[in-house]
């Protein structure tokens, strides 16, 4: 019988540097053989990752938490100006006294141009990289809530809500001289049905808003009922002026709404709705 121990320590013993199994290169990580082909195409590949993560993350931001919008018309002057571009949030729920943007309920919308983009301003539109410019959006301020009375005028000629007159003078339209806006020429009455909000512009004499409607008639809806924008409408509350910078600025609620006080009844599941002829703007 052949003596093997010999054959079966060489196969067992660790190959030192100078054997051809070290000599092999072939075993080892290859370093520095990677052509320039090579990096570009695992580079583009990243940067294609990188993109489509950084357009998805975009439109999840623009789709649940935040999107911003440009003021197409001067029906919240002075708070708002055209062209302002202006950022909402989609978070929190409605509260009187916010600045809100919502979709057209029907009918509200007219004349209005929207500007006009190329295939890439559309897609960064779409993702919420370059500010909406759809003209199927409104901006008003939420003067009633679900439930709300409200009312113009009491004798001094304030609107007021449950009862209590509203101080608009920190935000409704101001003249050059300084002159403020009357808070409406349109005399009404209405308790905000279940569901809905009551909004106005801040130039009253400007803005075509829930008075406008009062008197509006459709199938299948009572009279004024389009006049009461539904919450399922509301894409959020606008938070800031992003542009121009210099006039950047924050959307915060008017001191006044804080002392209007919750409804007395709960809100009824039709609106209740009295109002002149004016109210057809």
């Amino acid at each position: 019988m052949v003596n093997d121990r010999g054959a079966r320590r060489a196969r067992d013993t660790p190959a030192s540097p100078g054997t051809a199994a070290a000599d092999d290169l072939s075993i080892l990580p290859s370093k520095g053989r990677q052509s320039f082909g090579h990096h570009a195409g695992a580079f583009a590949r990243e940067l294609l990752a990188v993109v489509i993560g950084a357009v998805i993350v975009a439109s999840l931001l623009r789709g649940f938490v935040g999107q911003m919008f440009i003021i197409p018309s001067i029906s919240m002057q002075n708070t708002l100006q055209i062209d302002d571009r202006v950022v909402v949030e989609k978070l929190s729920s409605v509260k009187r006294g916010q600045v809100v943007v919502f979709a057209n309920p029907g009918g509200w919308l007219s004349g209005v141009q929207p500007t006009e983009r190329g295939p890439v301003g559309r897609a960064l539109e779409f993702v919420g990289v370059l500010p909406d410019t759809s003209t199927e959006h409104l901006i008003k301020r939420a003067v009633g809530m679900p439930g709300d009375h409200v009312v113009c005028c009491d004798t001094k000629g304030r609107i007021t809500v449950n009862d209590v007159p509203l101080d608009e003078s920190t935000y409704l339209f101001r003249s050059p001289g300084g002159v403020v806006a009357d808070p409406s020429q349109i005399r009404f009455d209405v308790v905000v049905p279940a569901d809905r909000i009551f909004v106005l512009g801040d130039n009253r004499g400007s803005s075509r808003d829930s008075r406008c409607h009062l008197n509006d008639t459709g199938a299948g809806a009572m009279k004024g009922e389009n006049a009461f924008v539904p919450l399922d409408l509301v894409v959020g509350r606008a938070v800031a002026v992003a542009w121009p910078v210099g006039d950047a600025h924050r959307l915060t609620v008017p001191a006044t709404y804080a002392g209007v006080p919750v409804p007395v009844e709960p809100a009824p599941l039709r609106p209740v709705v009295r109002a002149g002829p004016e109210a057809s703007c």
